[in-house]
């Protein structure tokens, strides 16, 4: 008599590790060299969003890999020092906020993905995206994977490489712009970061104009022309 399944939630919870799997199934069809792509920066208010491709070496991936999400920030930084040193290749872009403003969020971590690809110094055959979109105008073959940073350890090592290289920038944002603390919490909308917009306005070329509170607020963006030297 077959056993009825138990609706009961699993007592531990089974956290997914990503692997070489996808890429080792790719090589197989002759797909190599093989890029994992990700981005770091699509929900801030302020700052680029950041992109990285990535194309490890098959025979030296640097162990505990994961989504950048699931890992501190010792870790990512461990680890973005033995990606750059273990890999292939690898490539970072990054679109401004002045860039994401002129189009949308979306279609600008598409773009920075693509630039990123196309920066690599080995041409990829095929190229994999975390999420549900590939994007457009890559020079190679794209596929995307959703939650693919917690299951291809190239697009892994990507993420960690976006975020590890946004949070560089927005710290240097933070200390020319020292009343907004953006070395704290990277852009995103904390309200330390809401009270400083509040308090001093949003800094042109900086905060994304097109991101709500801005274009639903009455606060004027304010006068400076410094360059945001990396941002471009």
């Amino acid at each position: 008599m077959a056993r009825s399944r138990s609706d009961s939630p699993p007592l531990f919870e089974i956290v997914e590790k990503p692997d070489f799997s996808v890429e080792t199934k790719a090589m197989a069809e002759g797909l190599w060299p093989v890029a994992g792509m990700d981005e770091a920066g699509r929900g801030p208010l302020a700052g680029p969003v950041v992109a990285a491709a990535v194309v490890l070496d098959p025979t030296n991936i640097p162990e505990g890999l994961d989504d950048s999400k699931r890992l501190t920030h010792l870790q990512r930084e461990a680890l973005f020092l033995k990606i750059l040193g273990s890999a292939l290749c690898v490539s970072m872009a990054s679109i401004s906020a002045e860039g994401i403003d002129n189009s949308n969020i979306l279609k600008a971590s598409l773009e920075a993905m693509r630039r990123a690809v196309a920066g690599l110094s080995l041409r990829p055959k095929l190229a994999l995206a975390d999420g549900r979109d590939v994007p457009p105008g890559l020079p190679c073959d794209g596929r995307a994977l959703i939650r693919g940073d917690q299951r291809s350890q190239s697009i892994a090592a990507a993420s960690i490489v976006a975020k590890v290289m946004r949070d560089r920038m927005m710290c240097g944002c933070g200390g020319h712009h020292d009343r907004y603390g953006f070395e704290v919490h990277m852009g995103y909308a904390t309200v330390r970061h809401r009270t400083a917009i509040e308090a001093h306005g949003p800094v042109a070329r900086l905060h994304r104009a097109s991101f709500a509170p801005f274009r639903l607020g009455s606060a004027e963006v304010a006068d400076e022309e410094e360059s945001f030297a990396g941002l471009e």
